[in-house]
C-alpha cells in the first residue's frame, strides 16, 4: 500500500484524537479512580479477598453442585463481591469506567455516522437496547415485543 498524503493526514488526526482523549477530564477521573483503587489498603484487601475467592468459585464451577465446598463457595463469592462493590473506591472506579466508556462509544458512533449511515458503531451494552430481547438483531429475529 502506497503512503499518500491524504492517508498520513488521516493517521495525524487520529494520533491527535487518541492524544485528546488521553488529556481529557474524564480519562484523568478515570486514571485517578484506577490508582486509588491498589493505593487504598483497605480497597485492595477487599479486591484481593475477591480475586482469591473467585479461583475458588472457578474451581467448584467444573463440578457444579455436587463439589462438596459449593454452597459455602456460592454464598462466600456473593459476599465478598458484595463487600467490594460497596467500597467507595470501586464504586468510584465503575463511574468513571462506564463515563469514559461512553465517550469512546459516542465518538465511534460520531466517527461511524460521518462515513455513512450504514456503517455500525459498536457500543457498551448495544445488545441489551436494540430490541430488548437480549439477542442483538434489533428485533430481525421476530422475538422483540
Amino acid at each position: 500500500m502506497f503512503a499518500t498524503m491524504e492517508f498520513v493526514e488521516l493517521l495525524e488526526k487520529s494520533e491527535q484524537l487518541g492524544l485528546m482523549i488521553r488529556d481529557s477530564a474524564i480519562m484523568a477521573a478515570y486514571s485517578s479512580a484506577q490508582a486509588k483503587l491498589y493505593q487504598d489498603s483497605e480497597t485492595k484487601a477487599k479486591i484481593d479477598a475477591f480475586t482469591a475467592i473467585k479461583e475458588q468459585y472457578e474451581e467448584v464451577q467444573r463440578f457444579g453442585r455436587y463439589h462438596p465446598d459449593y454452597s459455602f463457595i456460592m454464598k462466600e463469592i456473593r459476599s465478598k463481591k458484595r463487600e467490594m462493590d460497596m467500597d467507595a473506591n470501586v464504586a468510584a472506579f465503575k463511574i468513571a469506567e462506564r463515563n469514559l466508556q461512553k465517550l469512546l462509544d459516542d465518538i465511534s458512533a460520531k466517527l461511524a455516522a460521518t462515513v455513512s449511515v450504514n456503517v455500525k458503531a459498536p457500543r457498551a451494552g448495544a445488545a441489551w437496547k436494540d430490541s430488548g430481547c437480549g439477542c442483538g438483531s434489533g428485533g430481525a429475529c421476530g422475538c422483540a415485543s
